[in-house]
């Protein structure tokens, strides 16, 4: 049985346990509970605070975790990494009072800055060439300006909500973070075929959530030249209507070019265009 490691609570836990379900893996969750194993995969699931799930996997404890890329190299552990998931996207950012004068980060020459991250902030200082006292602290690191403790702080952003609600305001990125997959160097055999399949199931939700599936009805003297513009994943399918002289054209498109594609097939001649949601691709 493959163990994976995930948080326990938070945005960085729903979306991961969204992903393993969303990969077909079913199990019971509870906030009482610390583990659970799947019951119809080889899954143990263990709920750990975030910043312990590296030491883990680098441990062996866990075989392989899902963290925010924030926290794996403030451990200083990016070797562990397997692959990038696209989910939990947020920043590590530098935040003074909305009162403050700042111009660029060379206004925090000498200043207090409070942080959950020193090794990211002071790589970013050194970076800079900027000397700062750094309070490392855990929790409410936003409550430091208004108490005296620092006169900025250092931590994770997604919407910026927190920070205008304690007054302060985002005035550099130091660091871009999303959930990656992490994994033990040292996993049996067994356990690495494990750890395939359920990548070969990731790899397929994230390939479908990236994709739209697209109907839509041409004229058959332009069937050429609208399947030109959806290669779909080799090329797309062409069947023909009850209507003379028409064809209905199926294809999948990338969420990236969809309204581009979208305004060259009207201008193409395709009509009564649907577009339908991907739950899995395998390619």
């Amino acid at each position: 049985m493959l163990r994976i490691a995930i948080q326990k609570s938070g945005r960085l836990s729903d979306d991961s346990l969204n992903l393993i379900r969303e990969c077909g893996i079913s199990f019971i969750s509870s906030s009482l509970k610390l583990k659970t194993e799947s019951t119809n995969f080889p899954l143990e699931i263990l709920f750990l605070r975030d910043d312990d799930i590296p030491g883990y996997v680098a441990d062996g404890v866990a075989d392989i975790g899902i963290v925010g890329e924030n926290v794996l190299v403030e451990e200083g552990k990016e070797e562990l990494t397997v692959e990038k998931l696209g989910f939990s996207k947020c920043r590590l950012s530098l935040a003074v009072p909305k009162a403050d004068e700042y111009s660029s980060i060379a206004d925090l020459e000498g200043k207090n800055i409070a942080t959950s991250y020193p090794n990211l902030l002071q790589t970013y200082l050194d970076k800079h060439g900027v000397k700062a006292q750094i309070h490392t602290i855990s929790g409410s690191v936003e409550i430091a300006p208004s108490i005296g403790l620092a006169e900025a702080i250092c931590d994770i952003v997604s919407s910026g909500s927190t920070l205008i609600s304690n007054g302060l305001r985002e005035v550099e990125r130091v660091f871009s973070s999303q959930a990656v997959l992490i994994a033990n160097s040292n996993l049996n055999e067994e356990k690495k075929q494990i750890l395939e399949k359920l990548l070969f199931r990731v790899h397929a939700v994230q390939r479908a959530q990236r994709a739209k599936y697209i109907v839509l009805n041409v004229p058959n003297d332009q069937v050429e030249s609208v399947s030109q513009l959806l290669p779909g994943i080799k090329a797309p399918t062409v069947m023909p209507l009850a209507e003379e002289g028409w064809s209905s054209l199926h294809s999948v498109v990338n969420e990236d070019d969809f309204w581009e594609i979208i305004e060259k097939l009207k201008e193409a001649g395709a009509q009564g265009i649907l577009v339908v949601p991907i739950e899995k691709m395998i390619v």
